[in-house]
C-alpha cells in the first residue's frame, strides 16, 4: 500500500498547559498540521478499502507483540507520531471487511459517505441520554424510530403525528447492536408479564422471585427456535430467569421453526404452570438466513397470551422489496422487533434498534433519575438499557434519505438474487454440494467429492458418520487454508441438516450483501477451494474417504 511520508517530527512531546490547551482547541487555519494530518488519513483509508484483500498473511501472534506493552506512556507523542503508528500497525493488517470477497460475515461494505457523515457525529459528541446534550439528536433519534417503526407496522400519518415526539411513549429504543435490542425486549416482555397488581409493585421493583409467586406461576419460559441468536440466553441470564428458561424448538427441514413442536411447548408450560414470558420468531437466523412463518408463529402467541417478538436483526430490511417482503408476513403482528442497523440498513458498527408496535409498551421499562431524566421529558434514556449513547441515529437517517427505499430494495432484492446465482453455481460443481438452499441471502455448502456425496446413503451407519466427519474435518481445513491466505473469506458453522441422517457437519457459510461481490468473484472462490482440496489435503483426506466407498462406487472411482 503506497503512503505519502509523514514530515519527521520530535519524537518526543512535552506535557504542559499550553499543549493540553491546544489539543483541545479547534484549529483556525484550514492548512493546520491537523488538517494535513487529515489528509492523509484519507488518502491512506482510500487505498486500504480500494485493495480487494480481505487479510495480510501475518500471523495474530506477531500482531500482539506490537500491542503488547501495558505502561501508559509518560510523556505525549505528536498526533503525527501516533497516526503513522495507527496507519502502520493497526490498518495495515485491518481485516478488510469492506472487500467483495470478504462473503463470510455479516459485515459489509459500507457507503462511503458514511465516512465523511461520522465527522459530524463525532464533533458534536452529542449524549442522547437526555435532551439537555442532544437537542436536535433526539428529535432526529425519534424521527428515525418512527420510519423503521412504519416500515415495520405501517401505521397512518395520524398515528406517527401523535406518537413519534409524543414523552408518554415510545415507538422504539436505539441500542448498540441487535444483542441490547433483543435483551430490551425481553426486559419489556419481562415486566409486562408480571406487572404491579395492588399491594404488588411489580416484577421491576420485587424481583422475579416474589413476581412469580404473586401470580400463581411455578416458572417460567422463552419459546424460541434452536438457531435463537445466543443473546436471548445473555437476556435470560441478565433478567434472572436464567438460561435454562430459554426453550430451543425444533426446527424443520429448512431451518424454521416447527409449528406443531411450538404447539406442544405451550400446551408443556400451562400443564406445569410455567409462565410463557415470550415467544421469539426469527427473520433471517445467523446461520442459515431462514425465517419462521411469523404468522403462524403470532397465531400461537396469540392463543396463549404470550408477548411476541420478532428477532429481524438480518432479515428486517426485506421489508424494503415489494418482491420479497411477503417472507416476512406476520411481523407486523410482533409486540417488537428487533433490526440491525450495522447489518443491512449498511451503517458503520454499533447501530441497533428495536421497534414497538405499542408505544407506551416501553414505559414498563422506564426509569428516571432527578438529575438528568426526569418524568415527562422527551429523552428516550428513560427507556434505553444504555446510558450514554452516540448519536448513530444520524448516520440511519443518512443512509434512509441518501439511500432511499427504492435503493435498499435494489440492495435487498440483488443480495437474495446473487445468492440464489452461488447456490445454482454450486449446485451444477460435482465436488461441492449444498446444505442449505437460500431464502434471504445466506446459504450454506461443504466440499464433497460427488462419488461420496452418491455413496452416503448407500453406506452403513458407521461409514456414513466416518465419511460426515472426514467431509467435516476436510471443509474445516479448507476453510483455514483460504482465510490464511488472504484473497477471500467464507466462515465455517456446524450444522445437523436432514439429508445426513441427523449428523452433524461442519459447512461453509457464505453471507451475500456486499453489492459489489460479483459472480465471477463467487466462481473464483470456488475454484480456490477446489484447487485447495486437490493440492493441499488430496492425500490426507480422499484417500480416507474412497475407502469408505462401497464396492460399486469404488469400482467407478478406479
Amino acid at each position: 500500500m503506497t503512503r505519502s511520508k509523514m514530515p519527521d517530527r520530535k519524537k518526543v512531546a512535552t506535557a504542559n498547559l499550553d499543549s493540553m490547551h491546544r489539543v483541545f482547541t479547534v484549529p483556525e487555519e484550514p492548512s493546520s498540521a491537523l488538517a494535513r494530518i487529515d489528509q492523509h488519513i484519507s488518502e491512506n483509508l482510500t487505498g486500504f478499502l480500494q485493495d480487494h484483500i480481505v487479510a495480510v498473511e501475518k500471523d495474530l501472534q506477531e500482531v500482539e507483540q506490537v500491542f503488547s506493552e501495558s505502561a501508559i506512556p509518560e510523556n505525549p507523542v505528536f498526533v503525527s507520531e501516533q497516526t503513522e503508528f495507527l496507519l502502520d500497525q493497526l490498518v495495515a493488517h485491518s481485516v478488510h471487511t469492506a472487500s467483495p470477497s470478504f462473503i463470510g460475515h455479516m459485515t459489509s461494505a459500507l457507503p462511503y459517505f458514511m465516512v465523511s457523515l461520522s465527522k459530524i457525529m463525532i464533533a458534536l459528541n452529542q449524549n442522547l441520554v437526555k435532551t439537555e446534550t442532544s437537542k436536535a439528536f433526539t428529535p432526529l433519534e425519534r424521527q428515525v424510530l418512527g420510519m423503521l417503526h412504519r416500515l415495520v407496522y405501517q401505521q397512518d400519518d395520524r398515528f406517527y403525528a401523535k406518537w413519534m415526539h409524543n414523552s408518554n411513549g415510545a415507538l422504539g429504543s436505539m441500542c448498540s447492536g441487535g444483542t441490547i435490542a433483543n435483551i430490551t425486549a425481553l426486559w419489556v416482555a419481562r415486566n409486562r408479564s408480571l406487572p404491579a397488581e395492588g399491594a404488588f409493585k411489580g416484577v421491576h421493583q420485587s424481583g422475579l422471585h416474589r413476581a412469580l409467586k404473586h401470580h400463581g406461576y411455578d416458572d417460567v419460559t422463552v419459546l424460541v427456535s434452536k438457531r435463537g441468536h445466543y443473546s436471548l440466553s445473555k437476556a435470560a441470564d441478565l433478567l434472572g430467569i436464567g438460561r435454562d428458561s430459554i426453550k430451543a424448538i425444533p426446527t424443520d427441514n429448512d431451518n424454521r421453526i416447527r409449528v406443531d413442536a411450538l404447539e406442544k411447548a405451550c400446551e408443556d408450560a400451562r400443564h406445569n404452570n410455567t409462565l410463557i414470558m415470550a415467544i421469539v420468531g426469527i427473520a433471517g437466523t445467523t446461520e442459515t438466513g431462514n425465517v419462521d412463518p411469523l404468522e403462524q408463529v403470532a397465531n400461537i402467541a396469540e392463543r396463549y397470551g404470550a408477548y411476541f417478538h420478532v428477532d429481524a436483526a438480518w432479515g428486517g430490511p426485506t421489508l424494503f422489496s415489494h418482491k420479497h417482503r411477503n417472507l416476512l408476513k406476520g411481523i407486523e403482528r410482533a409486540d417488537s422487533v428487533t433490526i440491525d442497523a450495522h447489518k443491512q440498513l449498511y451503517v458503520p458498527m454499533g447501530t441497533g434498534l428495536v421497534v414497538f408496535k405499542d408505544p407506551e409498551v416501553a414505559n414498563a421499562i422506564e426509569h428516571h433519575a432527578q438529575y438528568i431524566i426526569r418524568k415527562g421529558s422527551r429523552d428516550l434514556g428513560s427507556k434505553t438499557l444504555e446510558g450514554s449513547r452516540p448519536g448513530m441515529a444520524m448516520l440511519i437517517h443518512s443512509g434512509l434519505k441518501i439511500i432511499g427505499r427504492s435503493g435498499y430494495e435494489m440492495l435487498i432484492d440483488l443480495g437474495i438474487e446473487k445468492a440464489r446465482k452461488f447456490a445454482a453455481m454450486i449446485d451444477a460443481e460435482q465436488d461441492f454440494e449444498l446444505i442449505s438452499r437460500p431464502e434471504l441471502n445466506i446459504l450454506t455448502y461443504r466440499y464433497a467429492p460427488r462419488v461420496v456425496q452418491d455413496a452416503l446413503p448407500l453406506m452403513a451407519e458407521p461409514e456414513r458418520k466416518e465419511a460426515n466427519r472426514l467431509l467435516s474435518r476436510l471443509t474445516k481445513s479448507i476453510q483455514k487454508a483460504q482465510r490464511n491466505r488472504g484473497k477471500a473469506f467464507v466462515s465455517r458453522t456446524r450444522l445437523n441438516p436432514y439429508l445426513h441422517h441427523g449428523q452433524d457437519c461442519i459447512v461453509f457459510r457464505v453471507v451475500l450483501a456486499n453489492p459489489l461481490t460479483t459472480e465471477e468473484i463467487l466462481r473464483d472462490i470456488l475454484e480456490e477451494q477446489k484447487k485447495i482440496a486437490l493440492e493441499d489435503f488430496l492425500d490426507e483426506y480422499h484417500q480416507s474417504l474412497y475407502a469408505l466407498l462401497p464396492e460399486a462406487p469404488k469400482s467407478a472411482v478406479n
